[in-house]
């Protein structure tokens, strides 16, 4: 349940926020040998993580449906990596996205396959999640807005995906699907140049079929297999988010999310300080509150800063 509150939280599509431009730089000859290459490249995902912060705390969805491009378009990434020498194995994964906007509409939908094999050469991932998010502005004010996932994992019941831990009880509750679709409107209590403020409801609609391992008839005695567990639940959800601007270069947001159904309760705020000192430097701190009635500890709390700088 706490997965479907931050899916069903997400109600708007990314949009970008102006962030400081990253410098690029060449891989240096011998870079690969040496390991220079895989620290680029976490460079490179340090610098992506700190842009999409920026970018959600925008919301461009604040004012309404922004300028965006019109009709169908879309994007497909494949990668590819096959080893073989002191271990065999291989990893697959392909990402695609179609998007559709027209007027007021706007929706699209996400993909991604992830396939891979451990170094004996068992297969130790093979999952899917498909994604659907969709918006319909009736005016400057009042919106509805849709929203769906569902995630499979072909070994669920396999203990070879479990990364070198054979316990078979560490199976127990897996998630061989787990599906999600909910819709709601939306309305903004404040809508000027300087503050904007969204609320929205939905119901949803969550349904997971889970591995069962530990219970008395949890092997089916025809395949020897593990039997599976399904359930189906109704979620509400309140949403609010705040935007407040301070000046060209400041400006205050607060995301807060309450989600209940029969599984759990949980809420989730999130103060963001967003500094855009010029077009080279900026910074983001934010505090995250999290709460699941049905855990040990009920509350966690998260500081986060994000610092970018450009030259």
């Amino acid at each position: 349940m706490k997965t479907l509150a931050y899916l069903a939280g997400a109600t708007v599509l990314a949009t970008a926020f102006a962030a400081p431009a990253f410098a690029q730089s060449e891989i240096a000859t011998g870079a690969n040998a040496t390991g220079i290459s895989q620290v680029n490249e976490r460079l490179n995902d340090v610098e992506e993580a700190v842009r999409d912060d920026f970018n959600r705390s925008a919301d461009a969805y604040r004012y309404g449906t922004p300028q965006q491009r019109q009709g169908v378009f879309g994007s497909v990434a494949l990668t590819y990596a096959g080893r073989t020498g002191n271990s065999d194995s291989q990893d697959f994964t392909l990402a695609g996205r179609l998007s559709h906007n027209q007027g007021p509409f706007s929706q699209s939908v996400g993909l991604l396959l992830e396939y891979g094999e451990n170094n004996s050469g068992d297969k130790d991932t093979e999952k899917t999640y498909v994604i659907y998010e969709g918006m319909y502005s009736f005016n400057d004010r009042f919106y509805a807005f849709a929203l769906g996932r569902l995630t499979t994992d072909a070994l669920a019941s396999d203990p070879v995906s479990l990364a070198g831990d054979q316990d078979f009880g560490a199976l127990d509750g897996r998630l061989k699907r787990d599906a999600y679709f909910g819709v709601g409107p939306g309305y903004r209590v404040i809508n000027n140049d300087t503050t904007a403020w969204r609320v929205q409801a939905a119901v949803g609609v969550r349904y997971t079929k889970a591995v069962d391992v530990l219970s008395v008839d949890a092997v089916d005695p025809k395949t020897g297999t593990f039997e599976y567990v399904s359930n189906t639940e109704v979620g509400y959800l309140l949403s609010s988010r705040f935007y407040h601007k301070i000046n060209d270069q400041f400006f205050i947001t607060n995301d807060t999310d309450y989600l209940t159904s029969d599984t759990n309760d949980t809420a989730t705020n999130e103060l963001g300080l967003n500094f855009k000192m010029t077009d080279a430097f900026a910074t983001r701190v934010s505090y995250k509150t999290e709460y699941v009635s049905d855990r040990a500890i009920r509350t966690d709390n998260t500081l986060g800063v994000s610092l970018v700088y450009g030259f």
